[in-house]
């Protein structure tokens, strides 16, 4: 009984914070669901063998390659590197930092090391803002305003120790404002706004290399009501990629998760624009209910490096992630984008004030995306060329209109989850 009532408030708390037309709701109650029924694990038990297998000094001198490169595109002077994480314990959720970690004798070693011990554990949901059918690129941006952000993503395989060649990873963010493409949805930007069910910016798909290792080319998520800063990850084992480079079958999911940032980064963002033009309520990591319990038992928060001496110069992040390859996750897209367009899904999960609550448990069996015939439909033709320069797209207050009824019928979910974990 104490526990039905602990995860009660528990929902309720991670709702208090948002509106409640947010259609980010579901993932507060399939994270409650899921909260003791995952497996959690860690990769330190990884660290001596990955390190011996020479994939740790692999991974500094491509992070480091990685910001040089950066650098030079952005014509950049080779400078000593800014770090505005605090280089002790991930667990105090604050990331209060003065930028004092590095020094121009600071080694690649101390630099892009870290992170080694990560694990974003399938419990995190794919959100109610997944599109299927989205390309396989590594630049994402699609000329739309925003800090430069670089991404490197290694997956190693939790029961082997080893990198994770040729899984797909299928990444997804909100733009400077807060809004994802390719969903129309409230809270979502201007959701009388159709036109948005055929965009693609900060979406892509990449096959990771022998070292288990991609990398993506973005602008830093900016914040939306009810969730902190954060990018999405999805890991797809077996996909094939089609003609029209697209995945034509979509494997098994063995991996869902999230990535987040230091609040001190997140910080430095916000005060720029198009950043700073958001009238979204900001929620700090510490608040965020995902974030927060993601972080007692793993470190979900990116390693990175300020590429400049101004925020807006770029950033180069990292993080390592374990997946266990054998899984297979179930899981719900908004919407599917094709040649012509993207088609919204009605029974997506968690999509519109009228959406029910989440139900059963972790998620398990076929992914439930999975197509062929009509995703091969897409062609790169399709997308807005990365190089033409795109206004963001803004929210308007208006545009998250609770259902009446809403709060009486999350108040019954809760009480349902906590009575079958109890």
């Amino acid at each position: 009984m104490h526990r039905q009532i602990f995860y009660v408030l528990v929902i309720l708390a991670g709702i208090s914070n948002a509106h409640p037309g947010d259609d980010h709701r579901s993932e507060l109650m399939k994270r409650a669901e899921w909260l003791n029924q995952v497996e959690r694990r860690d990769l330190s038990h990884c660290a001596e063998k990955l390190k011996a297998r020479g994939v740790h000094a692999r991974a500094l001198q491509r992070r480091s390659a990685l910001a040089d490169s950066r650098r030079t595109m952005r014509s950049l002077p080779s400078l000593p590197y800014l770090k505005a994480r605090d280089l002790d314990s991930v667990v105090n959720i604050s990331h209060h930092s003065s930028l004092t970690g590095l020094t121009a004798s600071s080694t690649d070693e101390t630099i892009f090391s870290g992170n080694s011990s990560c694990i974003l554990n399938p419990e995190v949901t794919e959100g109610p803002y997944y599109v299927l059918g989205e390309l396989v690129r590594k630049n994402v941006t699609e000329g739309f305003a925003g800090v430069p952000l670089t991404l490197d993503i290694q997956i190693i395989d939790v029961n082997t120790c080893e990198p994770v060649p040729d899984i797909m990873l299928d990444f997804w963010h909100c733009n400077s404002t807060g809004v994802y493409s390719g969903v129309v949805a409230n809270g979502n930007g201007n959701s009388a706004d159709l036109t948005n069910l055929d965009t693609t910016f900060n979406r892509g798909i990449q096959k990771a290399d022998d070292d288990g290792v991609v990398t993506f080319d973005s602008t830093f998520p900016g914040h939306y009501t009810g969730r902190a800063t954060h990018i999405h990850i999805m890991g797809h084992i077996g996909a094939t990629v089609g003609a029209n480079n697209t995945l034509s079958s979509q494997g098994s999911i063995a991996h869902v998760g999230q990535i987040f940032f230091d609040q001190d980064l997140i910080s430095q963002v916000e005060a720029v624009e198009p950043y700073a033009s958001n009238t979204q309520e900001l929620t700090l990591n510490a608040d965020d209910m995902i974030a927060s319990q993601a972080a007692e038992d793993v470190d979900p928060f990116a390693e990175y490096v300020l590429l400049g001496s101004d925020i807006s110069d770029g950033i180069l992040a990292w993080t390592t992630i374990g997946v266990n390859v054998t899984a297979n996750y179930s899981v719900s897209a908004a919407a599917t984008i094709y040649a012509d367009g993207g088609v919204a899904n009605e029974n997506a999960m968690g999509g519109g004030p009228d959406a029910p609550g989440a139900s059963g448990g972790p998620p398990n069996g076929t992914a439930s995306v999975a197509a062929t015939g009509g995703v091969s439909k897409r062609t790169t033709s399709s997308v807005k060329a990365s190089g033409t320069t795109a206004a963001p797209v803004t929210v308007s207050s208006s545009d998250a209109q609770p259902a009446a009824n809403w709060y009486n019928r999350v108040l019954m979910a809760a009480v349902g989850v906590g009575a079958a974990m109890a």
